[in-house]
């Protein structure tokens, strides 16, 4: 009679978490969503040849010909790139960006970063505009899909969006205790740790930095605590693990936050976090251990680093930074240098995943702002001779991809992981066989590579599709915000991290279904792995930072 009243509540429990965890995700992007900006523009720009006023919607506005700019000009005379407008805390500047017929305060040609105030009037070719304060404007300001819902108050306020992550995780930690038959104590302090933890990012949020969302913070915490509470059964030293470096995580996104607030700052350290980013890749070529195949950690006091993931930080940091750069300063040469020398060094070492992802990231940030299709063309073909390289000289790889699409062929050798994953997958169904109860987290790797596959099993397929969703659904908002950021590095962070955050994904999930070949990269904030976790706290830094309400105006 208990045992069956047991397994009734361990079923309405599956059941309940799987539309539970629905019901968070659908609620987080609400809240997304109904982010209101300001009605009124920051300035308008009376333009005396058309007698209109343009509202200057940004904190870097880019003016000229071109119909990508923030500010076009249908004037023959005028660049197509001709000049950028932008606000940092001294006030409004014009910096001209290499036009033919350069750029004019008042009938005096200026030369680098030149401040302009209200009544002055820049010339740009044979087009005249006068800044005057921004006041209310008629027509439609950037309407987007994704702020269709668009309100001054969020879907639920972020206490109550915490409380539901919170509520999650207890439910979570129930159903490891009926699975269990006891009052499992590590599950329980898992889940102490972790609601502990949210509460204080929370209140860090709220009362030290004023921050007026939520969102962000409740999704990496959802996800962070399901992994963690994932793995109480399989090893309770990883799950310590996690949440202490999903602590260090979260304090890297703090300090990355108040770090990238200036992003004149970033511009001037670009090249010492190139500097050091190589130096962690050559650390890494020297003193890495190899493990399975790839020699991508190094082990500190018998504590095992991942110098890589924390390399995707910088990566992102010096892209984008090069990238705005380029708006004064055409010169996306040591970029180029910089990814090889990062992709490369990953190729030596054997972590072909990690380099795979650094390269899409690259053709992301390459076609973002510069449109360099000639430059994305070069690199496609470099990385396809590369890969055939690759498979000649690193037999085990090609074996990978010879077993790739037929990993049911061959279940008991090369295909192993990836139909125990299929296996598992569907032995789970739409609601899992209960938390800590699946055979896949018995395969090797499983707590990393295959965690989507003990996600789908234990938890079941509605949950890992969920997984999936919330990260894809990253993407959408960083490129949502790219319109509504305050520099030109927020949006190509934002929409870059997000990118590496999906393409890992990617990987990681077809990876372990055989869609793709297995690369070995973790599922983000999911799997087990101290740096990992580090990296993924930094890169939502970049997404946050792009959301004008993240930072006081000034």
């Amino acid at each position: 009679m208990v045992q069956g009243m047991a397994d009734i509540a361990i079923i309405g429990l599956r059941i309940l978490l799987s539309f539970y965890a629905v019901f968070i995700v659908y609620h987080i992007f609400a809240s997304m969503r109904r982010h209101k900006r300001p009605e009124k523009p920051l300035l308008m720009l009376y333009n005396r040849r058309f007698d209109i006023k343009i509202p200057v919607l940004f904190w870097e506005n880019s003016i000229g010909r071109s119909k990508r700019s923030d500010i076009v000009i249908e004037d023959g005379t005028v660049s197509r790139n001709h000049c950028v407008l932008l606000r940092r805390k001294a006030g409004w500047f014009i910096n001209d960006t290499g036009s033919k017929s350069g750029t004019k305060v008042n009938g005096k040609k200026t030369f680098g970063r030149t401040q302009v105030f209200i009544d002055d009037v820049i010339t740009v070719g044979g087009t005249s505009l006068k800044l005057l304060r921004g006041e209310e404007y008629d027509e439609d300001i950037r309407p987007s899909w994704f702020f269709s819902k668009a309100s001054r108050k969020p879907s639920v306020s972020s206490a109550l969006l915490l409380i539901l992550v919170n509520l999650f995780h207890l439910f979570m930690t129930a159903e490891i205790c009926i699975t269990t038959n006891s009052l499992n104590t590590n599950a329980l302090l898992i889940f102490g740790a972790v609601t502990v933890f949210s509460w204080v990012i929370y209140a860090f949020s709220y009362g030290v930095f004023s921050r007026k969302n939520f969102e962000l913070e409740a999704l990496a915490l959802w996800l962070t605590g399901l992994g963690s509470l994932l793995l109480v059964e399989q090893d309770m030293s990883d799950a310590l693990v996690q949440v202490a470096s999903a602590i260090m995580g979260a304090v890297l996104y703090m300090a990355m936050l108040m770090f990238i607030k200036n992003p004149d700052r970033v511009i001037k350290w670009r090249w010492a976090i190139m500097i050091a980013a190589v130096g962690f890749l050559a650390v890494n070529l020297i003193f890495g251990t190899i493990e399975y195949g790839a020699a991508n950690r190094i082990y500190i006091g018998g504590i095992s680093v991942q110098p890589s993931e924390i390399v995707k930080i910088a990566y992102i940091f010096v892209g984008a930074a090069s990238l705005d750069y380029l708006q004064t300063r055409r010169n996306f040469l040591e970029f180029i240098i910089f990814s090889a020398l990062c992709v490369g060094a990953l190729a030596l070492m054997g972590d072909f995943g990690t380099a795979l992802i650094f390269f899409i990231t690259f053709i992301v940030i390459s076609i973002t702002r510069s449109g360099d299709y000639k430059t994305v063309i070069l690199a496609l073909v470099g990385a396809t001779f590369a890969v055939l390289l690759v498979l000649n000289f690193k037999p085990y790889i090609a074996e990978r991809f010879s077993i790739w699409g037929h990993a049911l062929d061959d279940p008991y050798n090369l295909g192993y992981q990836q139909a125990g994953t299929l296996t598992s997958i569907a032995s789970g169904g739409l609601f899992g066989t209960g938390v800590g109860s699946g055979n896949l987290r018995y395969y090797g790797a499983s707590e990393t590579d295959l965690v989507f596959g003990i996600v789908s099993e234990e938890m079941g397929l509605i949950i890992a599709i969920t997984i999936a969703i919330a990260i894809c659904g990253l993407v959408f908002y960083a490129r949502a915000m790219t319109t509504r950021s305050r520099s030109t590095f927020y949006s190509i962070s934002a929409t870059c991290a997000a990118t590496l955050l999906l393409t890992q994904m990617c990987l990681n999930i077809f990876g372990c279904t055989d869609i793709l070949p297995l690369t070995g990269v973790t599922l983000p904030f999911v799997s087990a792995g101290g740096s990992s976790m580090l990296s993924c706290w930094g890169l939502l830094a970049f997404i946050k930072a792009a959301d004008e309400r993240t930072y006081k105006a000034g």
